[in-house]
């Protein structure tokens, strides 16, 4: 048996979108994930169950949206995993339907300051326009949202964060959920106190001086 192209980056797409299920992330085959090798992307398949996923079953892409290998339709999400790659330089991509990150979606405009690790994501986490699922439409909105950050939250739909590596992105996805939850939880009983921009700033300089990467 021939040796399968990107074995590895395969594996680590079904890792991630099999965590993204036990983390609460997602439900069922929704949300998807996507690393970047050079000039092609292995995807999550469309309406697969994850534990069912084998690495020759991730379909590889290349830039353009071309299917290069795999039997498997790619995500129906795919235009708005390439505007991430083209546009935002990303080395990997995770879509989540996180619950409490689509609730405040219903709320809000971005994520309140609430807490310092909002500075890994270069500034407040907007929340992208609304646009029916798959289509340029979303794949530009969540790109604008996007401009000079690793994460946004799309209206009524779920969660993009992207990163250099696949942990990095998906590490951002919990995290925001985590942020949205802790709103939601301080509105239903005040108003919360916000961090100032300035201190935001700080703490991305800090983060820096940790060896942290923004991206």
């Amino acid at each position: 048996m021939s040796a399968v192209r990107l074995a590895e980056q395969r594996g680590e797409v079904i890792d991630i979108a099999r965590r993204m299920t036990s983390d609460r992330l997602v439900v069922g085959t929704s949300g998807n994930v996507s690393v970047r090798s050079g000039d092609l992307v292995a995807v999550t398949p469309s309406g697969v169950e994850y534990e069912e996923l084998r690495p020759v079953d991730v379909p590889l892409v290349d830039l353009r949206g071309e299917l290069v290998e795999g039997e498997l339709k790619p995500t129906s999400e795919l235009p708005m995993h390439l505007a991430a790659y083209t546009a935002h330089d990303a080395g990997a991509v995770v879509h989540t339907h996180s619950l409490h990150a689509t609730a405040l979606s219903l709320l809000r405009d971005e994520v309140p300051a609430v807490h310092y690790q909002l500075a890994d994501y270069g500034g407040p986490v907007r929340v992208a326009d609304y646009a029916t699922f798959g289509t340029d439409a979303l794949a530009d909105s969540v790109s604008e949202a996007l401009r000079d950050r690793t994460g946004c939250i799309l209206r009524n739909h779920g969660t993009v964060t992207i990163g250099a590596t696949l942990t990095k992105a998906y590490n951002r996805a919990r995290q925001l959920e985590w942020l949205c939850e802790l709103w939601l939880t301080a509105a239903r009983l005040g108003d919360p106190a916000l961090l100032p921009d300035d201190e935001i700033d700080r703490c991305a300089t800090l983060f820096g001086g940790y060896g942290q990467s923004v991206r």
